[in-house]
């Protein structure tokens, strides 16, 4: 089974209305709560990053979750398992890491306990207060889809990585990555009605198919209306990477008033997503997606 598989199991089992959007959106506390988890040579490789990366990029992407909810993060917990071989010094610069990812943000708590490999869960507490919280489900036709950013520099760092790089742009990009805070309270704070945002985590044809298939309409998208680095055409499939890399964290969004954002496409009745000629189905769009290290598990 894959992922979203085992969350529509646990769904059902639970028949929970807040299951469904990475933040469970808690009215009545006027909070949003998300949690991730990250795991050694599956999420990331102490080859790869520095204890100081891997502490802000586990924080960070925890409040680009909050961001996509539309929500201001507020609070962070972290609970680490990890192995015997670990040092002080590592623990240091982990949380010196999640430290500078959080600026005003701050880290409240968590749990320490021993494992055979590092273990990372992160809970992340936004608040809602002056603020409109997105889901998926909110897309509607006649809507525009914009997005905060650019794609698949993420995805061309972690290509580099696997090939013995070390250094670089790309590279910074994925090991560093920004959630999207002004662009988040931009929209939240200003818009009137229901709207729909997701983060790019997973890819952005992975936030894309999520928000057509809860909303249950067609995203028409403009390839070459999303913005991306230039320099990533060096890489044979750029434009997968563009599209289905992941960890670029930006925010996709579907508005009626896309005001000055950077508009890619329109949301139209039928379901799916069209690139061009080709409509991508749910499934579809999953077989595509970047399952990372997968070749080293």
């Amino acid at each position: 089974m894959k992922e979203k598989d085992f969350i529509q199991t646990i769904k059902t089992i639970l028949n929970s209305g807040y299951i469904g959007d990475d933040c469970a959106y808690l009215k009545d506390l006027g909070i949003v709560v998300t949690q991730d988890s990250l795991v050694e040579d599956i999420h990331f490789k102490r080859d790869f990053a520095t204890p100081y990366q891997i502490g802000y990029k586990s924080a960070m992407v925890n409040i680009s979750d909050v961001c996509a909810s539309g929500a201001e993060p507020k609070y962070l917990t972290a609970a680490l398992s990890l192995p015997e071989n670990i040092t002080k010094e590592f623990v240091e610069e982990f949380y010196k890491g999640m430290k500078d990812a959080c600026g005003n943000i701050e880290i409240v708590g968590g749990d320490i306990t021993g494992s055979d490999k590092i273990f990372i869960s992160i809970t992340a507490i936004g608040k809602t207060a002056g603020r409109r919280i997105s889901s998926r489900k909110n897309a509607k036709p006649g809507q525009k889809i914009v997005v905060s950013g650019p794609h698949g520099a993420g995805a061309a760092g972690l290509t580099e990585l696997l090939s013995g790089k070390r250094v670089g742009k790309f590279i910074k990009a994925h090991l560093m990555p920004e959630a999207q805070l002004e662009f988040s309270k931009k929209i939240s704070s200003n818009i009137q009605e229901d709207y729909a945002m997701m983060d790019t985590s997973d890819g952005l044809m992975d936030a894309l198919s999520q928000i057509a298939e809860a909303s249950g309409v067609l995203l028409d998208i403009d390839f070459n209306k999303i913005p991306y680095d230039k320099e990533i055409e060096k890489f044979e499939n750029y434009k997968d990477l563009i599209l289905f890399g992941g960890e670029d964290y930006q925010l996709v969004a579907a508005l009626t008033d896309p005001q000055d954002f950077t508009v890619i496409g329109e949301v139209k009745e039928g379901r799916g997503v069209k690139i061009g000629q080709k409509i991508y189905t749910k499934d579809e769009v999953e077989k595509h997606l970047f399952n990372h290290f997968e070749e080293k598990k």
